[in-house]
């Protein structure tokens, strides 16, 4: 690929002068480019999904929710030959959109913090992205925002990676190499990087743009927050140490001698180890953040790293994995492919809502889930199915039983105060994991299914839906396990499914706990808990 080979290649121009690619063209291009490159058989390839299937994988993608009922029915019996693409283009123009995608940079950055007191920056880190992504503002854009960003956690969701980071400007350096490009140069910061070409030098070079970024406490407030604190002022030592320094800043970063290392080190002068930038010793803060923002956005690794997470966030599987470590030493799956959309998307002005799209107007996407394949077996033929994140199933449960978030707490009473376990933290803390880790890696726990039986506001919620139902006795069972499908399941039930329910329903204990038990039984499926 044209950006392993060395320096990057900047892409400013090139967007500002090309026309907006078609999402349906460049999809077309790219099913055709990962067929050819992998030599894909017709006959290897999943089928394309259902109408009920690809509703209801587009709203938890896009939306971070379920569909209801109504709009299942409406959806499968409508004739429209373009009814998939006026969907998404519908989808990606509500605000849960936004909100949907702010969560879930929310669990990539905040998953791997240092300092757990920076929890109190996601209700502002929420807020701001979901708002900044439904009004449309490029991702080049929204990164600069976070790598730049000053002001105190609760007011600037954009502070989040310094926070989450403690200040450190190492590892506030790594992850924004991490998040950003997809290149994970930390492993760098004391010798050679052992299986790429980065130099310790060119590590200690990007930290030298952060050194004075502190975070501190921010004292006599209530709730608590966190402040990014900038060492810019000109009477400041030239260096100091302690264990508040990543508390204040410090003028220069210092690359530790590790033969002598209760010695300062030699000081590092910022240098961007994809570009040719370089700023001297002294330059002031705004100065370095803001011109290594300028330069890192203008790479082809910016563009790769979003373009690869997000394929194997829609698909299933990256064409680089993991997708935070694409390393010049990496191969692609169908690097013409990945290269294309990269590429493609640049050019759209780094538009979310356009990748969006254009993914999901693919064959790729569209295609029915199979298990994660095994090392010998192709990579693209099928999806995958993906175990859905806390907000996810949360809000998939509430749009199940019919209830808002504020009606859900109503019920319960309590988690009033500043830092209650509301049932969403609750969901949260059992179900959510890092985004960035492999969805092997994910696996059920005991605390999930706690989680699920033991929240009262949920039981409460089923009952009373379970009770309206009953006061419907003129529904047949069947059609009442109808209405249980596709409120949880986003599909009607099978034969098989239906004659389960028309023999347990011949009992009079229907209209008590069986239907309740069968609404309890879906929304703990494997089916309900995952996009398939």
């Amino acid at each position: 690929m044209r950006f392993l080979g060395g320096l990057a290649v900047c892409l400013v121009g090139a967007v500002a002068l090309a026309e907006k690619p078609k999402a349906t063209a460049v999809a077309r291009q790219i099913d055709a480019m990962i067929a050819e490159e992998i030599g894909l058989n017709p006959g290897e390839l999943a089928p394309p999904v259902g109408d009920a299937v690809f509703l209801r994988r587009a709203h938890l993608d896009l939306l971070g929710t379920i569909p209801a009922p109504e709009e299942v029915q409406r959806f499968v019996a409508s004739q429209e030959s373009q009814k998939r693409q006026e969907l998404v283009n519908q989808l990606t123009k509500r605000p849960e959109y936004g909100l949907n995608q702010a969560r879930y940079w929310r669990d990539v950055v905040l998953s791997r913090r240092l300092e757990d007191r920076s929890i109190v920056v996601a209700p502002a880190m929420v807020e701001d992205l979901a708002r900044w992504i439904n009004d449309g503002e490029p991702w080049d854009a929204i990164a600069r925002r976070f790598i730049t960003a000053t002001g105190t956690a609760s007011d600037n969701g954009a502070t989040a990676i310094l926070v989450a980071q403690d200040g450190r400007t190492e590892e506030i350096a790594a992850e924004v190499s991490r998040i950003f490009l997809g290149v994970q140069i930390q492993c760098a910061q004391c010798h050679d990087h052992p299986w790429d070409d980065w130099k310790r030098e060119q590590f200690h070079e990007l930290a030298a743009f952060f050194p004075r970024v502190g975070v501190r406490l921010v004292r006599d407030v209530k709730p608590f927050t966190l402040k990014v604190n900038v060492a810019d002022r000109p009477d400041l030592p030239r260096l100091r140490t302690g264990a508040n320094l990543n508390k204040r800043g410090r003028p220069e970063h210092y690359m530790q001698d590790l033969e002598h290392p209760e010695e300062v080190g030699e000081r590092i002068e910022p240098r961007f180890f994809l570009t040719s930038l370089e700023l001297p010793a002294g330059a002031r803060d705004a100065e370095r953040r803001r011109a290594l923002a300028d330069d890192l956005t203008a790479t082809d690794w910016f563009a790769m790293a979003l373009v690869n997470r997000y394929w194997s966030e829609l698909v299933g599987e990256g064409f680089y994995e993991p997708v935070d470590d694409l390393g010049p030493e990496r191969e692609a799956s169908a690097p013409k492919a990945a290269e294309r959309l990269a590429e493609a998307f640049a050019t759209s002005g780094y538009d979310l809502r356009w990748l969006h799209r254009t993914i999901l107007a693919t064959d790729a996407y569209q295609r029915e889930s199979r298990p994660r394949r095994t090392p010998d077996e192709k990579p693209f033929t099928a999806n995958v199915a993906q175990p859905l994140r806390g907000d996810q199933l949360f809000d998939a449960l509430l749009a199940a039983i019919d209830i808002d978030e504020t009606q859900l707490r109503r019920i319960g009473g309590g988690g009033r105060g500043y830092g209650a376990v509301t049932p969403r933290l609750a969901f949260d803390a059992a179900f959510g994991y890092d985004p960035s880790d492999a969805r092997s890696t994910v696996q059920a726990t005991i605390p999930q299914a706690l989680a699920r039986m033991n929240t009262p506001q949920l039981n409460r919620a089923v009952q009373a839906i379970v009770a309206r139902l009953n006061r419907e006795r003129d529904r047949d069972a069947t059609a009442v396990a109808r209405d249980l499908y596709l409120r949880t399941l986003s599909r009607e039930p099978t034969d098989e499914e239906v004659a389960i329910v028309a023999e347990v329903a011949s009992n009079a204990m229907w209209y008590g706990s069986a239907m309740e038990d069968l609404l309890w039984a879906l929304l703990n499926s494997a089916e309900f808990s995952h996009r398939r």
